[in-house]
């Protein structure tokens, strides 16, 4: 990208530069840090990440965020412009291929949680590929990356914008095992969020005093 290159960002980033007095700033960043195709340093980290945090918006704008994982590597740079990730069976909603039918931005956001501290911002344009369509033009994608899941799609992403998320407020995660769900005082996941307060939810067990809707929502629940 050429310096100082004012299609780069949106309109409302270069108002908001100038009411605080980044533009400079800004400039540099730009300058310096974003591409619109993927380094090979980008592309090495990309096949060393687990996962993904991911941002569709349907016609109208309305966002949605969420999360992809896998073996390393499960995001696929096919050459410097282009990504590719299979989608598997979830819980039919569809949220994020449904966004993609009606509005191809697709944004993701790679975090190294354990190592480096760093991270690496992918803008760009999708569309949806059937298993077919995908390994018939690309014959070496990996198969059996989710032993005994067979992708529905693949989500075939054209790389727009590449850029760094800095390391300063990462959180250092350590790796652990996964605690058994037999070990923990929990609802199944349909039930987390929809079933009245449980333990892990309101504190009760864990030395720390529920909020009080808790008590207001239980004193409801008894009349």
């Amino acid at each position: 990208m050429t310096p100082h290159d004012e299609t780069i960002g949106s309109p409302g980033e270069r108002l908001v530069q100038k009411q605080f007095g980044t533009a400079d700033r800004a400039a540099d960043f730009y300058d310096r840090q974003m591409h619109d195709f993927l380094t090979p340093p980008m592309r090495e980290f990309i096949a060393s990440q687990t996962m993904v945090f991911l941002s569709t918006a349907d016609a109208g704008g309305a966002c949605d965020s969420t999360f992809r994982a896998g073996p390393p590597g499960f995001v696929i740079a096919l050459d410097d412009r282009t990504l590719t990730y299979p989608e598997y069976r979830g819980n039919g909603v569809l949220a994020s291929v449904g966004n993609i039918t009606e509005n191809p931005h697709l944004g993701l956001l790679f975090i190294d949680f354990t190592r480096h501290h760093i991270g690496l911002h992918i803008n760009g344009s999708a569309e949806l590929r059937t298993e077919q369509e995908q390994r018939a033009e690309y014959p070496r994608l990996p198969r059996d990356t989710a032993p005994g899941r067979q992708p529905q799609m693949w989500i075939h992403m054209t790389v727009e914008e590449a850029y760094v998320h800095c390391s300063k407020h990462i959180p250092h995660l350590e790796p652990a095992p996964r605690p058994r769900a037999s070990e923990m005082n929990r609802p199944k996941d349909a039930a987390y969020f929809t079933e009245p307060a449980h333990p892990a939810a309101s504190g009760v067990g864990t030395g720390e005093s529920p909020p009080e809707s808790w008590w207001l929502r239980r004193r409801w629940l008894r009349r």
